[in-house]
């Protein structure tokens, strides 16, 4: 370890962050709080919503994401309950970068992921950078993934609850920022670290964890990218694989790539959104095989070790609540990452990112730009 003993620790408000917090403070860390301000819409309308614990107490719980005032207010809670500094970061201006890609992507018949991102961007991007201005040799989260050093260097790696494993969503991570990154959770299952909590007697121990989008109320996509850019969301056509129109769609930015449900056709028999058209704003629907994919090629790819040119064997995800699958994979000479599923994949979406793995170790990964039919 650094002898650099302090540690900036992204707080935001949860549980897994608030014990980070406080699992650090117990290894002599010199632990400062710093909570992301994001500037999420609508955020000036919310209002603490006090929720009475088993216990008795009061527990402040945001209604959107992980960046509500809700959540800041916890996250100082939290901090004045370690006695730690306490700061709020405004990156409202930057996170207008993530609003921005997610309704470009969405317009561009994509499907984003806008938590990798703000991941990239800022958590280990924005906030690496302030916490230099600080004098921080480090930088940690709540995140459910490990840090280990292996053949003398760090490496990003899977945590051990598998079932909350994020080392998906910090594969953007640059390598020489591994060297600077703490990730205290990832040890623990999320039970050991609600309990973990109670012991420390943290406020936010049985506070949920965040289901949704913090920019996206409701998880209504759609909504909020035609309030966005409302002359991109326009009434097209659904077509079967023959190409032949079987219906109509309100636009194709209210679909995703195996979606079942809301199509608004039927046939008698299950269909599946199997391709979306931005240029032609086209729906392709079709039966469940058609879902199928050997392979799929990616962008922006960022490898955690030297580019292998050649097939090597890894497992691979194709998106963040997928369990990894038996694959290749290489960088192709034209800077294109191609991987390779021993057996066919269905849902392969175009705008979500494919990690690959060796075994617990994340190899590489990139942003899917298509799925390889055959």
């Amino acid at each position: 370890m650094q002898s650099n003993r302090k540690v900036l620790v992204a707080m935001s408000g949860g549980v897994d962050s608030s014990v980070a917090a406080a699992l650090l403070l117990r290894e002599e860390m010199d632990v400062v709080g710093c909570f992301m301000r994001l500037g999420s819409p609508g955020e000036t309308l919310d209002t603490p919503i006090a929720q009475p614990t088993a216990e008795g107490a009061t527990l402040r719980i945001g209604k959107q994401g992980c960046c509500s005032i809700n959540d800041a207010e916890d996250a100082r809670r939290v901090a004045g309950r370690l006695d730690v500094p306490f700061y709020v970061c405004n990156f409202k201006k930057d996170f207008g970068r993530i609003i921005d890609y997610f309704v470009d992507e969405y317009n561009a018949g994509r499907t984003p992921n806008p938590c990798v991102r703000c991941n990239d961007w800022l958590k280990f991007g924005r906030l690496h950078d302030y916490a230099m201005q600080l004098g921080a040799g480090w930088v940690a989260s709540g995140h459910h993934a490990r840090v280990e050093r292996r053949d003398g260097r760090a490496r990003l790696c899977m945590g051990h609850d598998a079932g909350k494993d994020q080392s998906y969503v910090l594969f953007g991570a640059p390598m020489e920022q591994l060297d600077r990154m703490l990730l205290p959770v990832g040890e623990f299952t999320k039970d050991e670290v609600r309990e973990k909590a109670k012991e420390m007697g943290l406020p936010v121990h049985s506070k949920p964890d965040s289901q949704e989008i913090c920019f996206v109320p409701d998880n209504d996509y759609a909504g909020l990218v035609e309030r966005t850019t409302p002359d991109e969301v326009r009434e097209g056509e659904i077509v079967n694989l023959d190409g032949e129109i079987i219906g109509h769609h309100p636009g194709h930015q209210h679909f995703t790539i195996g979606q079942r449900r809301g199509i608004g056709v039927a046939l008698g028999h299950p269909l599946y959104v199997v391709e979306k058209n931005a240029d032609t704003n086209r729906i392709t629907v079709g039966t469940k095989q058609s879902l199928r994919s050997v392979g799929c090629i990616a962008t922006e790819s960022n490898w955690h070790e030297p580019i292998c040119r050649d097939f090597r064997p890894c497992t691979a995800k194709i998106r963040y609540n997928a369990a990894p699958v038996p694959a290749r994979v290489r960088e192709r000479s034209d800077g294109v990452l191609e991987v390779r599923f021993d057996t066919p994949q269905e849902s392969v979406a175009p705008g979500q990112a494919v990690v690959c793995y060796e075994d617990d170790m994340v190899i590489c990964g990139g942003w899917i730009k298509q799925a390889i039919e055959d």
